[in-house]
This record gives structure tokens, sequence and C-alpha cells, in this order.
């Protein structure tokens, strides 16, 4: 039987699904599949998810993808210079960050927030126990297959299946010039794109677009995040009985 993941029928930009009907709406699409899911980034983050999905679906199994929590911010910048909502440099995000102590939801917040992982998976491990997957985008990157064959014996389905993995998907596309960005948020980097000649977009694309893992992250920058985060990183390491020095 088939395994459907994040069966949506559209996207939802800065959709917030908060109504139950309105949740169910995601899955219309869904048939016979041994399992369903789908995904959010800040469902970890979020203080109220774990008992939300608890209520619903207390048997629901949950999968939590970590990542390096500087490399992590690094990559949530390089996606806001890629869509144009972001226009500054790395330091200022994150002195922006710091600045931003509303709560709201903005360019801004969560960003730092959203690495800070012990407390956060905590509240998974104590509603689901031992429903919850956890791994690491490093094991992803460097042993893809390994990873995911885990995750599909942890849900129950076909351990076998080897998805196509040469095509990336979601990478940020980090412009050479800031104007790039506001064109894409606008939507006329898109419209340009279906009007050019398909095979001179390879060039143009070269041309105006940075090399995906192109831009580093400032060393001062990292060791800024890596004292931000090593009290929380000891906290998760105590958490998992894993080694996370390299972080």
């Amino acid at each position: 039987r088939k395994f459907l993941s994040g069966p949506m029928r559209e996207k939802r930009f800065g959709g917030i699904v908060a109504d139950w009907e309105d949740y169910l709406h995601l899955f219309a699409n869904a048939h016979d599949e041994s399992a369903l899911g789908e995904a959010s980034v800040c469902y970890l983050w979020s203080p109220t998810a774990p008992a939300r999905i608890a209520d619903r679906i207390p048997n629901a199994k949950i999968l939590v993808m970590l990542r390096d929590p500087a490399e992590r911010a690094f990559s949530q910048y390089l996606h806001g210079l890629s869509n144009g909502a972001i226009h500054w440099s790395f330091r200022e995000h994150i002195q922006r960050n710091l600045r931003h102590r509303s709560g709201q939801f903005c360019v801004h917040y969560p960003f730092l927030e959203l690495g800070l992982y012990s407390e956060q998976l905590g509240r998974y491990l104590q509603r689901f126990g031992q429903n919850v997957w956890v791994g690491f985008h490093e094991d992803f990157k460097n042993r893809p297959r390994e990873l995911l064959r885990s995750v599909f014996q942890f849900l129950g389905v076909n351990a076998e299946f080897a998805p196509d993995m040469d095509r990336r998907h979601l990478e940020a596309q980090v412009p050479h010039l800031a104007a790039i960005g506001w064109l894409k948020r606008l939507g006329f980097w898109q419209t340009a794109a279906r009007v050019t000649p398909s095979s001179l977009r390879p060039l143009i694309r070269r041309t105006l677009i940075r090399r995906p893992g192109a831009t580093r992250i400032n060393p001062e920058d990292r060791q800024f995040l890596v004292n931000f985060y090593r009290e929380d990183i000891g906290r998760l390491a105590s958490l998992l009985g894993r080694n996370l020095d390299p972080w």
C-alpha cells in the first residue's frame, strides 16, 4: 500500500491552519495509503502543538530532524535572502531577532528560537514517548538512504522503497543582487522565467544566482551562535544520550 507524505492539494503560503476541519482538507486527496503525513518546521518550536496533536491523534508518530542550530539559522537567513524578505546582513538579522520580543510572527521571529531544541523536543517525548523518531541532518546528508530506511521502518511502511534522490528541493537560491529578491516577491521573476527561452535559463541563473553552498557563515557570527546555543545543546545531548560536540 502507498505511503503518502504531505498530501496537500495546493501550497498554503503563510497559512496557519487552526481549525480542525480546515486541517482535514489538507488530506482531501488521500485514499487507501497505509500512512499519511504532513510537516511544518514550526511544530517543534510551538509550545501548544504537542498537546493539540495528542488530543486529536494520541498515537501519532512524530518525526523530528535536527540540524546544527547555527547552520539551521544561517539556512533560514539564506532562504529569506532568496525570496526577498531579507536584504540585510546575517548579523543584523540576528540583532533584529534579539530586539524583537513581541512574540508576533514576522520576518524576525521566530528565528534563533527555532534552534533551542531541548525543551521543544522534551515536550514531544513527554507526550508521545516511543512514537517519536529523532534524526540528524548530518546523517541524512551523509547517509540518506540508510536514514530513510530507518524512517520507513519506524512508520511501518515498505523499508525497501528507494525514492529518487537526485533532485534537490527547496535549496536557497541566493541572488547576487538584492533587487532580484524583490522581483521574486513581486512575482516578476517568475513571470520573466515563463517567457524566457528554456535554453537561456541555465545561463541566466548562473549569472544572477549564487551557486548553492557558495555563501558561507562568517566565523565570528558562527561563534556568536555557538555561544548562544551552547547550554541548550548540552541539555539536548543529555536528553538523547548523543555526543553533539561537533555542534
